[in-house]
């Protein structure tokens, strides 16, 4: 890793940069992105910032914030973020798409190889360590949300009142999204002192030396905010969403299994406030429970996927489609990979879609209301109830790795031990999520292999 530039009066700037250059860095991040949000944010910093001065500490902080405030995947908006800012229009479109890109290639052949191999011992034995690394992994992630975000008990009992929500009420996790932007929204008037974004983010002084977008570097014209632009790309987006779901509709019908995935996803793509965890469980109440397009275990074996491959966690979503084209056999038995395949790039384009109509159309909006209490209110109190959601999540997990045939079948000891090791090392030692989900599918396979004995 190169070290960071720090500031000195006699820094010369950058050289300017081209789309092309630009092109080939983001088409490299789409392969090296692992970590989640943490791990991507934290390479765009260090490359973005640091090593190649693109843009400022301040201004990258600045950008991510926008992105924070918006549904979707942060890191993958920051990206498309800041190639906009740099390069308009097709820059933000590059930097987005091939942020996912890599990543929806790398999941369809690996959703391929997990339904056709997925009963091969081998494969069944790292799996068998996986999943009760994930079920630690998604603990993890509530712990660490709900650290930022519950600053206060007003937080807290959201939070509480969303897990009982969905743990015992079954309530949509739309409703529970509503009702908390609702308790927001007059919480902020009643009790702003509670309501107050926690700033996770913060602020910094750091310097790495002049960059191309600079603390001092006016909004380029192209960002700046105009109802024109803002009715140009609605236009353009709607038209985008709506051309294939007309034609789903007509070729194949409402009903049909890739017509409602592109209108599931899409409902999804709105409800991804506080990052890819938070969907899940909407993901599971729809494509598990209601669709049936996978099973429970499929669905842990996707998150384990998605978490070890580059790109954004919600990419998940692409393992769904996948499984669900293909067992459904869309195109008849000799079809099954081709019917994978396009549901799982249908789901991605539904789902990725309204994030770049939020930034190419809603950036220089957000950037105006930024930090105005009555837009980031409901947004903390969102960020609350996902906390509880999270938690509802990582019960789910536990229920169907510690007791694979329900409570009435017997406990298994060694998920358990798995879940509780990678707990220890995601807790106490601070160990990557590729780490601990690498060495629980070592440990995994030596179970199996002295089982099967």
């Amino acid at each position: 890793m190169d070290a960071p530039q720090h500031t000195t009066e006699n820094t010369p700037p950058p050289a300017q940069v081209t789309l092309m250059q630009a092109f080939w860095y983001w088409l490299k991040l789409g392969f090296i992105s692992f970590g989640g949000p943490a791990g991507q944010i934290a390479i765009m910093h260090h490359d973005l910032v640091e090593k190649k001065r693109w843009i400022s500490e301040k201004r990258f902080l600045h950008a991510l914030n926008y992105c924070m405030v918006l549904p979707g995947p942060e890191a993958q908006q920051l990206a498309t973020y800041i190639g906009w800012l740099m390069h308009r229009t097709w820059g933000g479109i590059i930097a987005g798409v091939l942020f996912v890109l890599p990543s929806l290639f790398i999941l369809i052949a690996l959703s391929w190889l997990y339904i056709a191999f997925g009963d091969v011992p081998l494969v069944a034995g790292l799996f068998y360590g996986i999943k009760p690394a994930v079920t630690a992994i998604v603990v993890h992630a509530t712990h660490r949300i709900g650290s930022r975000a519950l600053k206060n008990n007003v937080l807290w009992a959201i939070a509480a009142a969303s897990f009982v929500a969905i743990f015992a009420l079954n309530v949509p996790f739309p409703a529970i999204v509503l009702f908390a932007a609702l308790i927001g929204y007059f919480g902020g008037h009643i009790s702003p002192e509670h309501f107050k974004s926690g700033g996770g983010h913060g602020k910094s002084n750091k310097s790495f030396g002049v960059a191309l977008i600079d603390d001092d570097t006016p909004t380029p014209e192209h960002a700046r905010f105009r109802w024109a632009g803002l009715i140009k790309v609605t236009v353009i987006g709607g038209l985008l969403w709506l051309l294939p779901m007309t034609l789903l509709t007509m070729n194949y019908g409402w009903d049909h299994t890739l017509t409602q995935m592109g209108w599931f996803f899409t409902k999804a793509a709105l409800l991804t406030f506080g990052g890819a965890y938070a969907v899940l469980p909407y993901v599971y109440q729809g494509a598990v429970g209601h669709y049936g397009w996978l099973t429970p275990t499929q669905m842990i074996d996707g998150l384990a996927l998605g978490e070890t491959t580059p790109g954004p966690l919600i990419m998940v979503v692409a393992f769904v489609g996948f499984i669900g084209g293909y067992t459904q056999a869309l195109f008849g038995a000799e079809n099954q990979f081709l019917a994978g395949a396009l549901a799982a790039t249908l789901v991605t384009w539904f789902t990725f879609l309204p994030s770049f109509m939020f930034i190419l159309a809603g950036g220089p909006l957000v950037e105006s209301t930024h930090g105005d209490l009555k837009f980031t209110a409901p947004l903390t109190a969102i960020t609350a109830a996902v906390v509880g959601v999270i938690l509802n999540l990582a019960m789910f997990f536990g229920y169907h790795v510690l007791w694979p045939q329900g409570f009435e079948g017997t406990f298994d000891i060694a998920s358990a031990v798995i879940a509780l090791a990678a707990a220890i090392a995601l807790f106490r030692y601070k160990r990557g999520v590729i780490e601990v989900i690498a060495g629980s599918a070592v440990i995994g396979l030596l179970v199996k292999a002295v089982t099967s004995l």
